[in-house]
């Protein structure tokens, strides 16, 4: 007959052998999928990380340097909270580069940006006009210059390519930007229009078979290629705008002459490395606070904030007065992630966005970097910024009807050939996990007697198995 001692060491051995058994159970599902056919070419690597006790509690090639696509946008996120905080602010400034006297503006008046990405609409620039105005100034004489000089270095992340550039998700980051730095380009048998009407861009119609839209990086003329007239049915697509200073320029004049001012001249732009004007502030908008931006940024997976957001810390970090901000941005960030055990070797980002193929990590950073941020004060935050399965962002229509949805939260990624999720479950016994899946290199077969998942599905099929743990890993 067992005694009460023996029946305690039988029941914690079972409990024990249930626990490794659950454990395999996992497993050997990951695995399963893993080894489908479909992947023999591709490249995946997971880490699963208990966030209770710190074990690794499922691993596949957790050491190995893929692309980590927009689950990139982490490190940045989590550097810019620490290294900023979560209250901090950017702001847009309106300089007089010359002499005020009685009203009038003896000299351009200056629209210097400070990489706020969320510029947008009208209010913005009525808001100044109205500063101005109240100010008494009356008249300008020397134009708006859109000044996009503030960040050394050019606006577009090392390493993009060339054939994003032209789509919205390829839009430059530059100092001054305006509504994402994007347009929309609406083509009907009427002909082409173009939104917004200030954008800084030149239509130019060009016969070919077809109908597509081109324009070359650096450029700022749109072609339209093929017949408009017989087009068919109408079509939309957004694209980025080449000089998002000059487009911002021209909305602030727009407002300052509805508000009756006087302005001589038209509007231009500066970039880097062009000197920037210089002259005192006379009036000031603010950004958003950090976190509100990196709230939109990381739920949509916006490039163009969290490039912005990688530059601003590169910006305010030190010793970046003679350094591009991007550089400076990028070896801050190094040295950041260093401090918290994630070195170069297993970890190296150029930009800030995960667009770049030159972003390489391994799914253990990112389970370590998903566990620091948990332990952190700022736990609470953070995991705000990310998408909810189900719910919103980029995840809001995946993972629906299973034990994932409301559960998992989570930063996708996705490129060409680059599938990624990164971030928190809970299992069904409460069991909190940090996780990251990275697949890359991953073509679907041309030919598949059933039709197959997309590249999406299959990542996040291994957190619906982690949701849906019942028993103690």
């Amino acid at each position: 007959m067992a005694t009460g001692f023996g029946r305690a060491c039988l029941t914690a051995l079972l409990l024990s052998l249930t626990t490794v058994a659950q454990a395999e159970t996992l497993a050997q599902r990951i695995d399963r999928h893993l080894a489908e056919p479909r992947f023999a070419a591709a490249s995946w690597g997971i880490s699963v990380v208990s966030l209770d006790d710190g074990r690794t509690v499922y691993a596949h090639d957790d050491g190995r340097l893929l692309l980590p696509a927009s689950t990139a946008k982490l490190y940045t996120a989590a550097f810019a909270l620490d290294r900023l905080g979560v209250d901090y602010r950017t702001h847009t400034d309106v300089i007089a580069a010359g002499e005020l006297r009685r009203g009038r503006l003896h000299g351009p008046l200056v629209l210097r940006g400070r990489g706020d990405p969320t510029l947008a609409g009208n209010a913005w620039a009525d808001t100044l006009a109205v500063a101005l105005r109240e100010q008494g100034v009356q008249r300008i004489d020397g134009g708006i210059v859109g000044d996009d000089t503030v960040f050394r270095g050019p606006s577009i992340g090392k390493g993009w390519e060339a054939g994003d550039l032209q789509a919205y998700y390829g839009a430059q980051a530059g100092g001054l930007d305006i509504d994402e730095n994007t347009m929309t380009a609406s083509v009907s048998t009427k002909g082409i229009d173009v939104t917004p009407e200030d954008a800084a861009i030149t239509i130019a119609m060009q016969p070919a078979k077809g109908l597509d839209l081109y324009r070359a990086p650096g450029t700022a003329t749109l072609h339209v290629l093929g017949d408009v007239a017989g087009s068919g049915a109408p079509s939309r697509s957004r694209l980025s705008i080449p000089d998002p200073a000059l487009t911002a320029a021209r909305r602030l004049q727009a407002a300052l002459e509805r508000q009756g001012l006087r302005v001589d001249g038209e509007a231009r732009s500066v970039q880097w490395p062009v000197p920037a004007p210089v002259g005192p502030t006379v009036a000031s908008f603010p950004s958003p606070v950090l976190a509100d931006i990196l709230r939109i940024g990381l739920k949509r997976s916006q490039n163009l904030y969290l490039q912005s957001v990688f530059l601003l810390s590169g910006l305010e970090s030190s010793g970046a007065e003679d350094a591009r901000a991007e550089d400076s941005a990028a070896i801050a960030l190094a040295a950041w992630l260093a401090a918290r055990g994630i070195g170069p070797s297993s970890t190296t980002l150029d930009e800030g966005t995960g667009l770049s193929r030159h972003d390489l990590t391994t799914a253990a950073s990112l389970t370590r970097l998903l566990a620091l941020m948990d332990a952190s004060p700022l736990a609470g935050v953070w995991r705000g910024l990310l998408p909810v399965a189900g719910i919103d962002g980029t995840l809001a229509s995946r993972m629906r009807g299973t034990a994932a949805e409301g559960n998992v939260v989570a930063k996708t990624g996705s490129m060409s050939f680059v599938n990624a999720l990164a971030g928190y479950v809970t299992t069904r016994s409460g069991q909190r996990l940090a996780f990251a899946v990275l697949l890359n290199n991953y073509r679907p077969p041309a030919k598949s007697a059933e039709p197959l998942p997309s590249a999406s599905a299959d990542v996040d099929a291994i957190a619906v198995m982690l949701a849906e743990v019942t028993g103690r890993l």
